[in-house]
């Protein structure tokens, strides 16, 4: 396994993060599965284990935290905030009222007393910056987190938070946790060079693309999926975007074979290439899912494969860019970019 070091914060971090986003009924994981995979991942040499507080309404965070109890002081332990918490139209978002709460609910469900990095989940467009990076700083300073950072914030918005921690005299994000693979590469555009100008820690999530860059999902062969309705349509290959994918996925395997590498070791090998990514958060169902990650765990991809992968998928290009989670709310809405 290789370190590496969280942005400038000082703390070395495997290269592989395990992500617990399928402990639970997303998954379909059981404790006792849960606590394997953990055991495995800790011995292969991860150190660095990423969930959040609604994958699974809190069951993951649970299931985490019996996993790691009795060994938290050698684990950097990252949750994240701001997704929906039920109903309640106030248990949501990134506002002081609600992080002081969602940050001692995970503490209880995790078993600790403190996290060592907390992730605002998506940008809240109703909460200004200094509102949210004022509450996570005295949460820092109260000693329940020791780092905090931002997931899947288009780059103005990183540039944003920065600068209003400056004005306000406030702890900045020192992390982003982006989305990037092979087959969605647009955060080379704009959020990767604006992380590296900060020194920002980058931590990758769905560096196979939702099992795209599994090896599972190959031309003619059938695609299945437990997973919701959502899921499912990402593998419809009636959607051009999927098929450009499938395309690119058999242009890859070509490159993985002949470079002596499974598609998985190809992919992760590629997100922790960048100069800038810290680590690859891989998400195993399976011990079985696991073991085939991490051995990729020590994969340096030579040049000419990167020009390879380059000739296939573009530099800063979206095979599917309706999936992205950082759309400007007035795209999505059109009351917020008409005159009433």
């Amino acid at each position: 396994m290789q370190y590496r070091t969280l942005g400038r914060t000082g703390v070395q971090v495997s290269t592989l993060a395990l992500g617990a986003m399928n402990f639970g009924g997303i998954g379909d994981t059981t404790q006792d599965d849960a606590t394997a995979i953990v055991d495995a991942a800790l011995e292969a040499g991860i150190n660095l284990i990423d969930t959040a507080d609604m994958y699974s309404n809190g069951q993951s965070e649970q299931m985490v935290g019996k996993a790691i109890a009795g060994r938290r002081d050698d684990i950097v332990l990252a949750t994240k905030a701001t997704m929906p918490m039920g109903q309640e139209r106030n248990h949501q978002g990134s506002s002081r009222r609600w992080l002081v709460t969602a940050l001692d609910d995970s503490l209880r469900r995790l078993g600790v007393d403190h996290v060592d990095l907390y992730q605002i989940h998506r940008w809240d467009p109703r909460t200004g910056d200094e509102e949210t990076l004022a509450a996570l700083t005295d949460l820092q300073r109260a000693g329940k987190i020791r780092y905090f950072g931002s997931s899947t914030f288009p780059a103005y918005r990183i540039v944003q938070a920065r600068w209003a921690a400056r004005e306000h005299h406030l702890s900045p994000y020192v992390t982003e946790q982006p989305g990037y693979s092979v087959l969605q590469r647009g955060i080379e555009t704009h959020v990767l060079p604006v992380t590296q100008e900060y020194g920002m820690g980058v931590l990758a999530w769905s560096p196979l693309a939702s099992g795209w860059l599994s090896g599972a999902i190959r031309a003619g062969r059938e695609i299945s999926t437990n997973r919701s309705a959502l899921m499912r349509q990402r593998f419809d290959l009636a959607v051009p975007a999927n098929r450009a994918r499938l395309d690119a996925v058999e242009q890859l395997v070509t490159v993985a074979e002949e470079a002596g590498l499974t598609l998985i070791q190809l992919a992760l090998g590629f997100v922790t290439a960048h100069p800038g990514v810290t680590s690859a958060i891989i998400g195993p169902r399976t011990l079985d899912h696991l073991r085939s990650q991490l051995a990729a765990a020590d994969t340096v991809l030579p040049g000419d494969v990167l020009d390879a992968i380059d000739a296939i998928v573009a530099p800063g290009v979206d095979l599917a860019p309706h999936e992205k989670f950082d759309t400007p709310p007035a795209l999505l809405d059109a009351s917020l970019r008409r005159r009433p």
